[in-house]
């Protein structure tokens, strides 16, 4: 959070303004009045009228918004998410639609010398006409669009008309005219029931459908308005900071980006109130030299908190402000938060290692990234509000993640989105958006491009979260390993447009924009060793270099030895399904089968619902109750339990490769599972499902991305317990083993470590112990009837726990002993949450606590029971009862599902 109160805001903006005039007040101040000289806005947002193209329906529309969700909200249609509507809808955006608004303008607007129609967003392809006049087109979703207007308003009853193209249409027809050579994919698999060539619109590319998304290719609005003015306005205002080793200080550089209609001087100042730093500066601006940079140096003896990632320090950011006024007496008054912290991307060598490292160094120390991918958060872009977003975010913070990586098939999230990764310490990993496939290089593509890569990071280069900008999601693997069957002959030309795309155009802009931050040109790369390679590497998951992304969906996922020990892994992952809950508010009750015509609709990956029974089946006993709707919910239950386990074995393995090469390969610095969030109710690859519930991986995620935790893994008959810390000091812990009978809560034995001292952002092997010595000194285990957990605990006092408690199956749940648990189960209020009692007398397996549609949150799930007695706290997004949580109270534990 900022750290200024709003007396301190308003005592700054004070003096920034008697500052700015006591600097100032030899500037000239021109003759007359004021009247005209300030920019004048009208907001064009609100209800606009919206008809398709042969004119059978006309409904009103709110803007921001799409064709979509105003269908909906007037009742032309269901909610599209319901069931098989995403194909039943699929008129809508084959259609083309045109957007209108009649609005008047103040005879004080039209009487200035430049007036400028502003649209912070079209969604795509669009014809804009104003009075019968058009005034522009517009193809590319991810930026804004300017048209000066001024002599075409009338003082009432102006016509704005934004006639849009289908994208489905106009994709096919940009595919056709690039006759020379094909530019693949085509389409997406059948299985993702899509739309063709999305890579030839500047769209997000996941609205043609994704394997975790429905095709909704929509048509809309983002924000409408017209600004006025006689000499001068300021359309863009970015802060970055730098440390400047030579002087050993900061430096704020502050770049202000004008439209002017006249040449004006001006006297601008900037000031970090707390910390009592300011500076004037004079300005020349004229029509053909727009950019001006102002450059605030903090003085060497000014304590300056840094900004840190979540669990490595405080967030802290400084208000500041802009003050500025011109000849013409244009005053300026802006304000913004900054914050001091630099990143690095370190690729260096590494002892015992071929190739290269590959991990970030922020404010100096190596962060070790654990997160998650971020896709968008609805297929309609105007329904994600600022509460979903804090939502989704908090969630990743309480599951201790301090990185996201925002996925190139989505969009440049809003700046709401950005504002509370700053707040919340989440670095952001950001993908331009380009994904999984080859783009044209035509020159007005590329013209729309490197307009595109202008604006987004002018906008975002301000956020301390951003950590690193990369150009696009796997498409120098697409080509690296022929993902679409290319001759070898033909191989150069498409090494050539990818050269093209991102390297000359995105990374060219992205470096003259912004030296702050380091770039990739894809990811999965190799980094510096592709760029040796031209660009596309012979093998870009080659686990020496740069990141990996890394699947695997029928092996053993139990088997650590199957995962790339790679320096960062930025995509690996397993899918499930979301809970009943979740899922009947888009079905109805003859859905609620695995293998219904809805189950296999709404997976879109290829044989996913297969592949998710096949992997659990390797350790669970499927389901087999002989009640449809139980067999059903134990069904969605055992695909989290799979998913969770999986994702928990491959992250505590990268976890625990972060300070050790083996066989040349380790010094793992990152683990972003695939993917924390949903865009609709369907089977995916998320830890948290659509509308904010939390899945059993999410519960496991605070544990396996916990602060300092203990790791255990099985190697050749030999139980190795690794302490792993992010923590920036070194403790002193010792190791405790617990083995229990799976018939009693009552331990069976315990052995504990020596002391062992672990350093801080490292991990070591802190205990190892013979699994068949373990079970014969505890005189009645073998490893179908014991479990066994570990921890880590203060040496000077046993009952100090750090880190949660880890758990080792000796063998496949399916093959163990497990005892039906009966869990019981009593409801309290305690204040504004809930307490949920439970009883048990044997250890129960990833026990479930669901209460239905009761939105909230339980504090634990998914958890092993490993006492007489635990009581969870349940935190309700909405009024509820105990009443009403005991009667929707559903327990399921893995026993229970046969």
């Amino acid at each position: 959070m900022i750290p200024v109160q709003s007396k301190v805001r308003l005592f700054a903006f004070i003096c920034s303004l008697l500052i700015s005039a006591a600097l100032c007040r030899h500037s000239p101040t021109g003759t007359g009045d004021d009247q005209g000289t300030e920019v004048e806005t009208q907001s064009l947002n609100g209800k606009w009228i919206l008809r398709n193209n042969n004119g059978s329906l006309n409904l009103p529309a709110e803007v921001p918004g799409c064709v979509h969700t105003a269908l909906h909200k007037q009742n032309f249609i269901q909610d599209p998410y319901y069931r098989f509507n995403d194909l039943d809808y699929r008129w809508i955006s084959l259609d083309n639609w045109t957007y209108s608004l009649t609005f008047d303008v103040p005879h004080s607007t039209r009487r200035m010398k430049r007036v400028i129609l502003l649209f912070d967003g079209v969604d795509t392809v669009s014809t804009i006409t104003l009075n019968g006049v058009t005034i522009g087109t517009t193809d590319n979703m991810f930026r804004s669009y300017e048209f000066e207007v001024g002599g075409l308003l009338n003082a009432k009853d102006n016509l704005l008309e934004v006639g849009f193209m289908s994208a489905v249409t106009y994709a096919s027809q940009r595919d056709h005219a690039h006759s020379e050579y094909k530019v693949p994919p085509a389409c997406p698999p059948p299985v993702q029931k899509g739309e063709c060539h999305v890579n030839f619109i500047r769209k997000a590319q996941f609205s043609f459908s994704w394997d975790w998304g429905p095709s909704f290719p929509t048509q809309g609005l983002r924000g409408v308005e017209l600004q006025a003015f006689n000499f001068i306005r300021l359309q863009s205002f970015t802060a970055s900071t730098a440390w400047d080793s030579s002087l050993s200080c900061w430096n704020v550089e502050v770049e202000l980006f004008f439209d002017v209609a006249v040449a004006t001087d001006g006297c601008f100042t900037l000031l970090l109130p707390e910390l009592k730093v300011f500076q004037k500066f004079q300005l020349s601006i004229k029509p053909d030299q727009t950019r001006k940079a102002l450059h605030l140096q903090i003085p060497s003896n000014v304590s300056v908190d840094l900004w840190w990632p979540n669990g490595h320090g405080q967030q802290t950011q400084y208000l500041l402000f802009m003050e500025g006024r011109t000849e013409s007496r244009v005053t300026f008054h802006t304000e913004t938060p900054v914050a001091f912290r630099t990143v690095e991307l370190v690729q260096e060598p590494i002892p015992s290692s071929p190739g290269l490292s590959f991990y970030f160094r922020v404010n100096g120390r190596p962060i070790f990234l654990k997160g998650s991918n971020w896709i968008p958060a609805h297929a309609f872009l105007d329904l994600v509000t600022p509460d979903t977003l804090r939502n989704l975010l908090q969630s990743a913070v309480d599951a201790n993640m301090n990185a996201l990586r925002v996925w190139g098939g989505g969009v440049y999230e809003q700046d709401t989105f950005y504002s509370l990764c700053d707040e919340l310490g989440i670095m952001v990993w950001q993908d331009f958006m380009f994904a999984c496939a080859l783009y044209p290089t035509e020159q007005d593509f590329i013209e729309t491009v490197r307009e595109e890569v202008v604006q987004q990071v002018r906008r975002l280069k301000s956020h301390p979260s951003i950590i690193v900008w990369s150009g696009n999601n796997e498409n120098e693997a697409a080509i690296a390993t022929d993902w679409f069957g290319i001759p070898v002959a033909e191989r150069p030309r498409y090494v050539k447009d990818y050269v093209t795309l991102y390297v000359e155009n995105i990374r060219t802009v992205v470096q003259k924009e912004d030296k702050t931050r380091p770039f990739l040109v894809s990811s999965p790369t190799n980094g510096v060793e592709s760029e040796k390679e031209g660009f596309v590497a012979h093998d870009p998951y080659d686990p020496h270099y740069g990141d990996t992304h890394f699947y695997s969906y029928l092996n053993n996922c139990w088997d650590w030895r199957l995962f790339p020990r790679t320096r960062f892994a930025s995509e690996y992952g397993f899918q499930s399904w979301p809970s009943l809950s979740t899922l009947s508010k888009v079905s109805k009750p003859d859905d609620w089968n695995y293998l219904s015509s809805f189950s296999a609709h709404r997976q879109h990956h290829e044989l996913g619902n297969t592949q998710m029974l096949m992997q659990a089946a390797l350790h669970y006993i499927l389901p087999n109750s002989t009640d449809a709707l139980k067999h059903y919910r134990d069904t969605l239950y055992i695909t989290q339990v799979m998913q969770a386990q999986c994702v928990k074995m491959q992250t505590e393995f990268y976890s625990r490769s972060r300070s050790e090469i083996i066989d040349g390969e380790g010094h793992t610095m990152g683990a972003l599972y695939w993917q924390l969030n949903d865009i609709w109710q369907g089977p995916s690859w998320s830890s948290i499902e659509f509308g904010g519930k939390w899945k059993i991986l999410h519960h496991f995620a605070v544990d396996f991305f916990s602060p300092v935790q203990a790791v255990g893994f099985e190697e050749n008959d030999t139980l190795k317990i690794y302490g792993v810390s992010d923590l920036s000091t070194d403790f002193n812990f010792t190791v405790t083993v617990t083995v229990y009978e799976w018939s009693s809560v009552t331990p069976v034995c315990t052995e504990v470590s020596d002391p062992c001292v672990l350093k801080g952002g490292e991990a070591m092997l802190m205990m190892q112990v013979s699994v068949p010595t373990l079970l014969r000194d505890c005189g009645k285990c073998d490893r179908n009837s014991c479990l066994v957990t570990y921890d880590l605990k203060d040496p000077a006092n046993s009952n100090n726990q750090h880190g949660p408690i880890g758990h080792l199956f000796l063998t496949s749940p399916k093959e163990a002993g497990l005892q039906p648990p009966n869990i019981k189960a009593s409801v309290e209020r305690d204040g504004d949450m809930f307490a949920f009692t439970l009883h048990c007398e044997v250890v129960a397996v990833f026990v479930w606590l669901d209460v239905g549609d009761v939105a909230g949150r339980f504090e634990s799930n998914g958890f092993l029971l490993l006492s007489l007695k635990r009581t969870v706290r349940f935190f309700p997004w909405r009024p509820t009862s105990v009443e009403e949580l005991s009667k929707k109270l559903y327990i399921t534990s893995l026993r229970d599902v046969y």
